[in-house]
């Protein structure tokens, strides 16, 4: 997974754009893997990891409301983490991941598994992607998670 960061970073870099990020049940981890890499730097603004619902309200802006009305794993907060981090960076492209990674906290309508990704962009429509992989165990629902927020990552560069 490594050198496909690599290739990102190198995409960001070649088009002037820089990458924040917005992580809940990543715990950081798409963050770490991008700067795992030499000269990361031009590219990554900085990083959120808003694990608590206080700190998607304080770092990133998400409504309190919001989040007591959707969940914190839903695709408003998505979008909003996305948005939030953007409004709160220098970086013209943000994800955003929030979900269920387990082995507790899942419901019948929120199950361990269930991920909400956003991608915000400066001057563009916020994407949404919804993943439930199902209780994998909480290391490989994180690790699909930073894969499909790589993917978001890629296809915003295109």
């Amino acid at each position: 997974m490594t050198d496909r960061a690599a290739a990102l970073l190198d995409a960001y870099r070649d088009k002037g754009l820089k990458i924040a990020t917005a992580e809940s049940c990543t715990g950081g981890l798409v963050a770490a893997l991008l700067t795992e890499i030499s000269g990361s730097s031009a590219v990554v603004e900085r990083g959120f990891v808003t694990y608590s619902n206080e700190a998607k309200t304080e770092l990133i802006g998400v409504p309190a409301d919001l989040v007591a009305s959707h969940g914190a794993v839903s695709e408003p907060v998505a979008r909003a983490m996305a948005e939030g981090a953007l409004a709160h960076s220098r970086a013209q492209v943000a994800v955003a991941v929030t979900g269920v990674a387990g082995p507790t906290g899942g419901t019948a309508t929120k199950p361990v598994g269930l991920v909400h990704f956003a991608l915000a962009r400066t001057g563009a429509a916020t994407i949404h992607l919804e993943r439930r992989y199902g209780d994998l165990g909480r290391v490989n629902v994180r690790h699909r998670a930073v894969e499909d927020a790589l993917s978001l990552l890629e296809q915003a560069v295109r």
